[in-house]
């Protein structure tokens, strides 16, 4: 049987009248690359940020790690690590310091936020550029760098929100193949949510398509393909969600990230 890392159970929330997400149920593994795909305004941000405690919801079990997120949630904020579609480096600040604050943040003992560092610049092609200013950084860079700075805590499992979204595709697949490589290596979980069906496709060992806040799909790409009958996961997202346009909505990734310093600072030894 696979060890479940995350566990969500018949998870509601409504603001209002309206109901975001509609008594949702699914598993992710120890070790799985997961995709958590649909439309704007179909629930998913709204699913992230209850499992990432920026939202409580309003029933429904949540575990991370095997821990509850009701009960404990600063324990299951030790086990993640996120990175959001909004850049959230200090421009001013090296790559170096940046990874050094991180580590203080989460109370990354000082000879091992060092090692950490090394090795993460290293495997992300980062480690000539360790002294150099982020703000002179491509994009490309810049998103290699908040995600090393996002594995360095050794998360349980890493929220990946939309990473490479603006990045040219050599850029998307080599960051997609840096990921894997820690992915494997250290046997981290990672959730991601994309709009680019083609990197679902090849990373992602399960998906799970939300759409009008409840789950419309659950399985493998060939899986979904097949109960379509279509031959890509694009037609096969369609054929689940249908093809009309759907409105922006939630608060911008600059607002999350606000709202996880103000969680997380009050919580700082």
């Amino acid at each position: 049987m696979i060890d479940r890392v995350i566990e969500v159970q018949n998870l509601v929330k409504r603001f209002g009248t309206f109901t975001a997400v509609d008594n949702i149920s699914f598993t992710v593994g120890k070790g799985e690359i997961f995709a958590f795909l649909g439309p704007n305004g179909a629930g998913k941000s709204t699913t992230i940020k209850i499992l990432t405690t920026l939202l409580r919801p309003d029933s429904g079990t949540l575990r991370i790690d095997g821990i509850d997120l009701a009960d404990n949630p600063n324990e299951v904020r030790k086990r993640f690590g996120i990175v959001f579609q909004d850049p959230s480096l200090d421009g001013e600040l090296t790559a170096d310091e940046n990874m050094d604050i991180h580590g203080v943040f989460y109370h990354v003992p000082k000879k091992l936020r060092v090692e950490r560092t090394a090795e993460l610049l290293k495997v992300f092609g980062l480690w000539e550029k360790r002294k150099e200013v982020v703000k002179f950084f491509s994009g490309g860079m810049k998103r290699r760098l908040e995600i090393a700075r996002a594995f360095l805590h050794t998360p349980k499992v890493l929220f990946l929100d939309e990473p490479t979204l603006g990045l040219d595709p050599q850029t998307r697949n080599q960051l997609w193949t840096l990921v894997k490589q820690i992915n494997e290596s250290e046997n981290v979980t990672v959730f991601l949510t994309t709009h680019y069906m083609d990197e679902a496709d090849k990373v992602a060992q399960r998906i799970a398509i939300i759409d009008h806040g409840k789950i419309a799909a659950q399985g493998t790409s060939q899986e979904l393909r097949e109960q379509t009958g279509k031959t890509s996961l694009e037609e096969a997202y369609l054929a689940f969600t249908g093809s009309s346009i759907r409105d922006e909505g939630g608060n911008t990734s600059a607002d999350q990230l606000r709202q996880m310093a103000k969680l997380w600072g009050g919580n700082r030894r």
